[in-house]
């Protein structure tokens, strides 16, 4: 049966196919698109030879329906064309593995949604139609969907991200010159430029332009982001714990409907810097939106984070809190984390990573060893020099491919943090 996707804010008589979802990212009524139903995933799916292998049988299911199998396929093994190790620490750490989610072509696990996302909207675009595609970034986000999207026909790309709130390599990856995308330096928050992407959407003089989003808020990015939590639990060979550096809710989320389809785990935690809403909802204490904080992990610089909609709405809160454990670790702890981890292991971890393996480390005490722990490895190292060099007292060697950044012209716009500001560039590209 072909699944099928409501509004977080709708009754589930209203509903839309994979595509229509895709296309809008937004639900009309402002909420999140999520499936009625989750699939289950398939039988033989930890036989699965090669990541590629099972990403391709797992996404055909999520789309049933509503694509030709073997364009799914195609657009799925051609997106996922990288490594995805799981890496064993040693000593102290043993039974702690590493899942590095960096080896796309942006370095960060961003680029696991964005690439499968552009290749699926491409091959659903009617011939002659053309679609915005908007997207708020605390770090890797613009640049894994501008270097995703870039260059595909029909699709223009605005990429938002708060001025001096991300680490100089990763705005150069963000402002490099791409085809077909502009982007936006702001002034103000990730959370700021969110909710201009989130506006837009209600905006009544963009209605005509065809909107969409990149973001977490499109369940397009969140279905490829839960394939790499079953290859770590085959990996491993059994259940368990997943910690996964948290910021807008995403990753996490990927990580609850991998569950919710069949995904056996002992247990999973999100692991928050000093924006610490949701580890405070968990908890049980009083907790609300507030501006964000930002930090040395500022790709999880989130104070309204956008998917606990999704997670209350899939699990609600007793639910999430039995399956879910938060922790919160401060710049501090993620420096010491950095050092600790490099001198007992001479693994190089950057600052995400570090807050996942921290909150390990600390929790851990009340788990005991016996339990395998998978830490989601959100970015490389070499994007963060200047902590890696601070913690570790070295930089980060740098793989080819980043340090190309640095050798390709850029182009960047500076606007306000407004809705006005917002409207006035994505009119102006509809009509380029």
């Amino acid at each position: 049966m072909p699944v099928s996707y409501q509004s977080t804010r709708g009754d589930s008589a209203t509903t839309v196919g994979f595509v229509e979802a895709l296309r809008r990212g937004l639900a009309p009524d402002g909420g999140l698109y999520v499936p009625q139903e989750v699939p289950s995933l398939p039988a033989d799916w930890a036989r699965s030879p090669s990541f590629q292998d099972l990403a391709v049988r797992v996404i055909v299911r999520w789309l049933d329906g509503a694509m030709e199998a073997d364009v799914v396929e195609a657009a799925v093994r051609d997106a996922l064309n990288f490594p995805v190790p799981v890496v064993p620490l040693a000593g102290a750490w043993e039974g702690v593995h590493v899942l590095e989610l960096f080896h796309g072509p942006t370095l960060s696990f961003k680029d696991f949604g964005a690439r499968t996302m552009s290749r699926l909207m491409a091959a659903s675009l009617p011939a002659g139609e053309e679609v915005t595609v908007m997207v708020a970034t605390s770090g890797d986000t613009g640049s894994a969907v501008a270097d995703g999207f870039s260059g595909i026909p029909g699709v223009r790309v605005v990429l938002l991200y708060p001025d001096g709130q991300v680490s100089p390599t990763q705005e150069r990856q963000l402002i490099v010159q791409r085809e077909g995308v502009v982007a936006l330096r702001v002034d103000g928050t990730f959370d700021d430029c969110q909710r201009m992407v989130k506006g837009a959407f209600a905006d009544p003089d963009l209605q005509g332009v065809g909107l969409s989003s990149a973001n977490s808020i499109n369940i397009g990015r969140l279905l490829p982001q839960s394939l790499y939590y079953l290859w770590a639990s085959r990996a491993v060979g059994k259940a368990a714990r997943i910690c996964v550096p948290s910021g807008n809710l995403g990753n996490l989320t990927a990580a609850v409907l991998a569950h919710l389809g069949g995904l056996e785990v002992a247990g999973i935690v999100a692991a928050h810097n000093a924006n610490r809403f949701f580890p405070d909802y968990l908890s049980g204490r009083e907790a609300s939106f507030s501006r964000s904080v930002p930090t040395l992990s500022n790709a999880m610089d989130v104070g309204a984070p956008s998917n606990f909609e999704r997670l209350k709405w899939l699990l609600g809160r007793d639910k999430l809190s039995a399956l879910v454990e938060g922790a919160t670790v401060t710049d501090t702890e993620t420096l010491e984390s950095m050092k600790r981890v490099y001198g007992e292991t001479g693994y190089v971890a950057d600052p995400h990573t570090a807050v996942g393996l921290e909150a390990v480390r600390r929790l851990r005490t009340t788990w005991g060893h016996g339990t395998p722990v998978v830490v989601a490895s959100t970015a490389h190292p070499a994007k963060f020099p200047e902590s890696v060099s601070q913690a570790i007292g070295r930089p980060p060697d740098v793989p080819d491919r980043l340090a190309a950044f640095w050798d390709r012209p850029i182009a960047v716009h500076g606007i306000s943090a407004s809705g006005d500001a917002l409207r006035a560039v994505i009119l102006k590209q509809a009509r380029e």
